[in-house]
């Protein structure tokens, strides 16, 4: 076999393990809602999690289809604000996972007292539910992420508030899915509420950094190119971020370059490798782990011991 052939056959491989792992990654966020999230009305923000208070108002619709209620405006306003930024891979996710959701609940119901004959109901430990949940949700969009792609939802709402409004990523999650909290508690008037959907949270939060990185969380991106221009616009205008330019030179060429030097949430890099990938293919890109990161945008400095 050539060389030729051999490396259409690797990336035909890798095209189809994606597209599996985005599956499968769909199907165990799906599972973990339908089993320990639904039956016990955990609130752990984002569309499903809104989907489970909306569920309680109208028990005839099920969390799923809210959700793809949600997801589906939410697509079609961040195809028109941020264009290819959002490929197929995220229409599938945002698609499939509340389709495996609604069908597993047809076939084992929502009735923890009834599900698998009562084998698995958690009604009297409320916090083994969040965190057997959590890990599973964590676990389902870590796959998705590591596949360059989301799960849609609040993400695309934190995303529209960063781009017009001074609030960074990951204060834009926080604001979004604190918004759903104190939407479930006004509705299911549950004061423990908070308590079980911070657990869950926490939980789901930490595997998402263990199965994408290694619990790595801020990155450093290097990026080389000859549209800094466009780059400049997305990162100031559509970011809301800053970044600095580093002076360099090609070893081999001498020529004079400019490389920025950008720092981004572990959530934003899949939609700022393909926005680069979308100015200039031709780009040189590294991404690095950022241990901490203090300053505008970040953390605060701790103080003095």
């Amino acid at each position: 076999m050539d060389t030729g052939a051999i490396r259409n056959n690797l990336v035909s491989f890798k095209w189809w393990k994606s597209w599996i792992m985005v599956f499968i990654g769909s199907a165990i966020l799906a599972s973990a809602f339908v089993l320990f999230i639904n039956p016990y009305r955990i609130v752990p923000g984002g569309v499903y999690g809104a989907g489970v208070v909306l569920h309680a108002l109208f028990p005839s619709i099920q969390v799923g289809t809210f959700g793809l209620m949600i997801d589906i405006p939410l697509l079609l306003i961040a195809f028109r604000v941020f264009g290819g930024m959002f490929g197929a891979k995220t229409v599938f996710a945002a698609l499939i996972t509340p389709v495996i959701m609604n069908t597993l609940t047809a076939i084992i119901g929502e009735d923890p007292a009834l599900m698998f004959d009562g084998r698995i109901d958690l009604s009297n430990d409320i916090i083994i539910a969040c965190i057997f949940g959590g890990a599973l949700v964590g676990t389902g969009v870590g796959l998705v992420v590591r596949t360059r792609a989301t799960t849609g939802g609040t993400d695309i709402v934190a995303m529209l508030l960063t781009k017009y409004s001074k609030l960074n990523f990951s204060r834009s999650i926080l604001v979004v899915d604190s918004l759903v909290v104190v939407f479930g508690i006004i509705v299911l008037g549950d004061w423990k509420l908070p308590l079980y959907s911070l657990v869950t949270v926490f939980v789901m939060s930490r595997t998402i950094d263990f199965v994408i990185d290694g619990a790595s969380y801020d990155k450093l991106l290097f990026i080389i190119s000859d549209r800094h221009d466009q780059l400049r616009s997305f990162i100031l205008d559509e970011m809301g971020r800053g970044a600095t330019y580093i002076k360099s030179s090609g070893m081999y060429t001498g020529n004079e370059k400019e490389m920025v030097f950008l720092v981004v949430s572990r959530r934003e890099v899949t939609s700022v490798q393909n926005k680069i990938r979308e100015i200039d293919k031709d780009a040189f890109v590294v991404v690095v782990d950022a241990y901490e990161t203090f300053g505008d945008g970040f953390k605060s400095f701790p103080e003095k011991s």
